[in-house]
């Protein structure tokens, strides 16, 4: 199988995945260049992946790169890249508004509790709870240890319910 070959299937099984963690990471209502570069850089460095993790796990800590490198680039621009979750959350989501009335409030609320979080807080809040990956593939994504990734996710938990406290007492 060619490289183009394995990239391909992962694209098919994963751009979603990828799609929907840059819109978390960026705050960007539609990041398909930054997708489509994750899979170009995918191609071009496989022969780095080596098969220690999942190629989802691999695929996301090229996301987060191509994120980071992208809002350094609009930072140096002058533009303001604030990640807007709650814009974020309602990409692709067709709704009524009696749905909207019902469910996003609460929902608004913790996107908005998130987005208020230091950047590793919502990092790991990110990838653990919202993209479910596991310790080690957090690790792996993050470049962290398994306990740093441990000990971030139990203070940004922490850290999250005191502000969505702040929130529900406004």
């Amino acid at each position: 199988m060619s490289r183009k070959e394995i990239v391909s299937d992962w694209f098919y099984q994963y751009n979603h995945d990828v799609y929907n963690f840059l819109v978390y990471y960026t705050g960007k209502r539609d990041p398909e260049d930054l997708v489509q570069e994750v899979f170009i850089k995918a191609i071009k460095g496989l022969d780095k992946f080596d098969g220690k993790s999942s190629p989802k796990t691999w695929l996301f800590s090229i996301a987060r790169n191509v994120a980071i490198d992208d809002i350094r680039k609009n930072k140096r621009r002058g533009m303001d890249q604030n990640v807007d979750l709650d814009e974020a959350y309602n990409v692709g989501h067709h709704v009524t508004p009696d749905t909207v009335v019902q469910e996003n409030e609460e929902k608004q609320q913790l996107y908005q509790a998130i987005n208020s979080l230091k950047s590793n807080y919502r990092e790991v809040i990110i990838l653990r709870a919202i993209k479910e990956l596991n310790v080690s593939e957090t690790a792996s994504v993050l470049n962290w240890s398994n306990q740093k990734v441990r000990t971030t996710y139990s203070r940004a938990l922490k850290a999250l319910g005191e502000v969505q406290g702040g929130f529900q007492n406004e």
